[in-house]
């Protein structure tokens, strides 16, 4: 009898056992989904706050008189300070942790939006531009996620920050022009700076200091990064040699490259060749919103769980390519309005499926970096996009843009069909 007795306390104990193990692995779930809707409301915050301000900073520029040549040279510092500052704040999030690199980018934020609130000339104007060059809410967000992610969940987890940018865009859009417009030109940009330092506190609080989990793969969980300057550049480049890097990042940039220089035109598109009024341009940049909403929010979600990545990518590119026929033909703002639904889809897709590839072929320790190269990609166009854009523009018009994103991407997609790209792809990986 006692050894009946015996079997059945070890029994017992065993089944009590698996119990608190499962409800322990619940509670970490729970905890790990805590964090990734966090890491949402930080990446929302932080573009709001963005978004007021770029509604607000043409016309400090013009009180300040900045003429339109010297807000172009504004906006060019602003995008190379984005673009050297991508890569090293993602190779210090790999070296500290999420949780000092989002608080890095937020108290950079505060700063920010403080030289912003006391720019009373032109070189303060300018100067206040230099905390941008840590300001990277999104690629910290996206860090979190990817290190709370598996590889299988990434596409679907990263493509929820689209929903992010298009309450970003709506919102900060229209809360800047009413305040701007209700209460002074320097309103919006008191609430960034409070906003900024709130959110600093929510990060702390809230995201841990390393989010990333053990890797199960020795082989891809190396550290190299761990060693060498933040500022390395040796180190940065070396994820650019990691099998399919090169390819996938070649294929995110030249998609992309040619509608980037379409939207930073558009400001004088709209007015020159849709003939549109400011509150027209902010409600067409509202309709942006929303379709990013849409799609990010309902569409790529259950696309990255039916399809392959390679397929997706290469369904990206070749809607790009019809993009351009669109953009070649239209004439008029309702042609755009169309044209935006398919270009909605394919930049958000494109991104999306982009980014997950990427962080996927190379070592757990240099995801971090990986993001921060990824977010170079839109300052480099902001940067070296106003000269070529306005040559396109004033020699050859509109129409332009849409056949040089229409000869890009079908030479992409031909290239992607017979290629490998991206390498060892499997359905739900």
């Amino acid at each position: 009898m006692s050894a009946v007795s015996n079997q059945a306390r070890a029994g017992a104990e065993q089944g009590a056992a698996r119990v608190k193990s499962k409800k322990e692995e619940q509670s970490e779930e729970a905890k790990k989904q805590q964090v990734i809707l966090v890491a949402y409301l930080i990446a929302t915050l932080d573009l709001i706050f963005l978004f007021m301000q770029l509604g607000v900073i043409p016309y400090l520029a013009k009180s300040l008189g900045l003429d339109s040549v010297g807000f172009g040279y504004l906006q060019t510092t602003f995008g190379v300070l984005q673009l050297v500052g991508g890569p090293i704040f993602g190779r210090f999030a790999d070296r500290f942790g999420s949780r000092a690199a989002l608080t890095l980018s937020c108290a950079s934020g505060s700063a920010f939006f403080l030289l912003i609130s006391i720019s009373t000339s032109i070189p303060l104007l300018f100067l206040s531009r230099l905390p941008s060059v840590f300001m990277h809410g999104l690629p910290g967000a996206q860090k979190v996620i990817t290190d709370l992610t598996t590889p299988s969940e990434r596409a679907g987890a990263l493509g929820k920050l689209g929903l992010c940018f298009g309450i970003g865009i709506i919102v900060g859009s229209a809360l800047g022009g009413t305040l701007s417009t209700k209460f002074g030109i320097f309103v919006p940009i008191y609430v960034g700076l409070v906003g900024s330092l709130i959110t600093t506190m929510i990060v702390m609080v809230w995201i841990p200091s390393q989010a990333k989990p053990e890797s199960e793969d020795p082989v891809m969980d190396h550290r190299p990064s761990q060693s060498g300057s933040v500022f390395s550049l040796r180190e940065i480049l070396r994820l650019m040699k990691f099998p399919g890097v090169m390819e996938v990042f070649m294929v995110k940039v030249f998609a992309v490259f040619p509608i980037g220089l379409f939207l930073i035109m558009f400001s004088i598109i709209s007015m020159d060749f849709f003939g549109l009024e400011a509150v027209q341009s902010g409600y067409l940049m509202s309709y942006f919103g929303v379709l990013q909403m849409v799609v990010q929010g309902l569409v790529i979600g259950k696309l990255t769980s039916l399809c392959t990545e390679r397929t997706l990518l290469r369904l990206s590119v070749f809607v790009f390519a019809g993009v351009g026929l669109g953009m070649a033909l239209m004439r008029n703002v309702l042609h755009y309005c169309i044209v935006a639904v398919p270009l909605v889809f394919a930049f958000s897709t494109l991104g999306t499926i982009t980014d997950s590839i990427l962080t996927k072929s190379v070592p757990a320790s240099d995801t971090g970096t990986m993001l921060g190269i990824c977010a170079s990609v839109q300052p480099l166009t902001r940067t070296v996009g106003p000269a070529i854009g306005g040559v396109l523009y004033k020699q050859f018009g509109v129409s332009a843009f849409g056949y040089l994103q229409l000869i890009v991407n079908i030479g992409l997609f031909i290239y992607l069909l017979k290629s490998n790209v991206p390498l060892k792809e499997k359905k739900g990986q």
